[in-house]
């Protein structure tokens, strides 16, 4: 009995752990990840290409197992454990590169002058209390400093002035006027780092005057009985002229023979640049073309009764 085709068989089933390869596999054990550079077997594929894929994707695993179980291992109630190491491959970064931030109008002074920023600490020694408290927040020692046991009152003040709300007001004043600082700083930092060749204070008062500007012309009086501000510039613009409603005949006449003259200083080629919509032309010749012929009717009769239609103006009986 030739059972030579069953052990072969056995024996294929059967592969060897180590993967020969023309170009040895990448195996990066941080991501678990195997990488087969070898160029594609044309003819296998063209064969059986899902036997092929499969024996691709056996010496992949099988490099990666071998790669695992190289690695040092560490007893655990759960088994051996291994530590993996940490990844070689530089993957490309989803988002670009965060950029800097702009300096500061403080932070240039100081970089400019070489002034070093030292940490406060959180805690300081209270002689009073005889501990440490805290320097800043509740009950802190910056808070202690504003309390004060006695407080000249003005004479001017209202009857029910109340010092420790004066306090506290002149304190939220002063938080929200260095808050506008700070965001004045940023916008000048910002302003200074995109390059423009205004600077931000010049900037900023241009926009300001554009921003009035616009809002003064917004409202139906165009701004005529708006209260103005202090510093504000009286805005320049320019007049409508409107021509009067009646005139004579022998303004009407000189104004349409004015028309008529303009129309034929105009030279031809300019004429024919105009025609096709490329201009600002009093007279569309060929649209007066068209439409004449689209009503032969209405035209002659307008020759015959000398310019006049029996069409009557709109609103008029």
């Amino acid at each position: 009995m030739d059972v030579s085709d069953i052990l072969a068989e056995h024996v294929a089933k059967q592969q060897s752990v180590t993967v020969y390869k023309d170009v040895p596999l990448e195996v990066d054990i941080g991501f678990l990840t195997a990488t087969d550079l070898n160029p594609v077997d044309e003819e296998s594929y063209n064969e059986n290409i899902e036997e092929y894929l499969m024996s691709t994707a056996r010496d992949g695993v099988q490099t990666l197992v071998a790669a695992l179980f190289s690695l040092p291992t560490t007893s655990s109630p759960d088994g051996p454990l291994a530590q993996l190491p940490s990844p070689t491959t530089q993957l490309p970064r989803a988002k670009a590169l965060p950029k800097p931030k702009p300096l500061t109008k403080w932070e240039q002074f100081a970089k400019a002058k070489n002034i070093q920023k030292k940490r406060k600490e959180k805690k300081v020694w209270d002689e009073e209390k005889q501990e440490w408290v805290d320097r800043w927040g509740w009950k802190g020692a910056n808070k202690k400093k504003e309390v004060q046991w006695l407080t000249e009152v003005p004479a001017n003040a209202d009857a029910d002035y109340d010092p420790s709300k004066a306090a506290r007001d002149a304190r939220k004043a002063r938080i929200t006027k260095n808050e506008r600082q700070h965001q004045q700083n940023l916008a000048h930092a910002q302003s200074a780092s995109a390059g423009s060749s205004i600077p931000a204070t010049a900037d900023r008062k241009v926009k300001i005057s554009r921003t009035l500007a616009m809002t003064r012309t917004s409202t139906a009086s165009m701004g005529k009985f708006d209260r103005t501000l202090e510093g504000e510039k009286k805005l320049k613009g320019v007049k409508r002229k409107f021509e009067p409603t009646e005139v004579s005949a022998s303004q009407e006449k000189s104004h349409n023979l004015a028309i008529l003259q303009k129309l034929e200083r105009e030279p031809a080629a300019k004429k024919m640049k105009k025609l096709d919509g490329g201009g600002d032309d009093v007279l569309n010749v060929r649209k007066a073309i068209r439409t004449a012929s689209k009503g032969k009717g209405s035209a002659a009769l307008v020759r015959e009764r000398g310019g006049k239609t029996n069409k009557t103006k709109k609103g008029r009986r």
